[in-house]
């Protein structure tokens, strides 16, 4: 392992690129995103960004409130400009979100909160979700055209994931904007971007 530092790391951080950071007060200005059709519009196209901006995957995430569709907090992937490999758009979302709200606990309080993603979350991303205390899930799709379409692993998914979550409480929606996420990656599988596997799979 040369190459090496010789202290011990004791803190990170990861930021949201600024290209996004620059549209965070247009966003927050913006009518609530009522309908499950604008909240997943708006991923897929802060998915479609992100990637060709260089931060990291096609992934982007929200946390709204799920009556009123408020906007608590934005996410984007950006394993490539951080170089840490759980930075997740949906890790992102839902930590930016306990931070603003200022608890682990996103369902603390009577809170109804929901997280809205351009596809289901990776085997990461699934237990982070699952203990964050959302109240509901909404994703663009789910299934293999992901994998197929942009090489990425995603992780041994329990076969009844979304029952695993309804079991617990969260509410899960699958389908709505899934045309537009699939051209999102497609557009990606189809350029040089890396793909970031682990166990030494990056490509690019």
């Amino acid at each position: 392992m040369g190459g090496m530092d010789v202290e011990l790391a004791s803190a990170f951080t990861a930021s949201l690129p600024p290209w996004l950071v620059d549209e965070l007060p247009a966003l927050a200005e913006a009518p609530p995103l009522a309908a499950a059709e604008e909240r997943v519009r708006l991923v897929n196209r802060l998915a479609d960004w992100n990637w060709r901006a260089g931060n990291g995957g096609p992934f982007a995430a929200i946390v709204v409130d799920a009556a009123s569709g408020a906007l608590v907090s934005v996410g984007v992937n950006v394993v490539l400009s951080t170089n840490l490999s759980s930075v997740h758009a949906e890790v992102m979302a839902l930590s930016l979100a306990q931070r603003r709200l200022g608890h682990w606990d996103l369902g603390a309080h009577g809170a109804d909160l929901e997280l809205v993603v351009n596809w289901r979350p990776c085997v990461m991303c699934y237990g982070a979700t699952m203990w964050s205390g959302v109240r509901a899930l909404t994703v663009a799709g789910e299934g293999a055209e992901l994998e197929e379409l942009t090489g990425f692993d995603e992780g041994p998914m329990p076969e009844d994931w979304s029952g695993e979550f309804e079991r617990r409480g969260i509410r899960v929606s699958v389908g709505v904007g899934h045309d537009d996420a699939v051209e999102v990656f497609r557009a990606y599988g189809a350029s040089d971007a890396v793909v970031y596997n682990a166990r030494g799979a990056s490509e690019g």
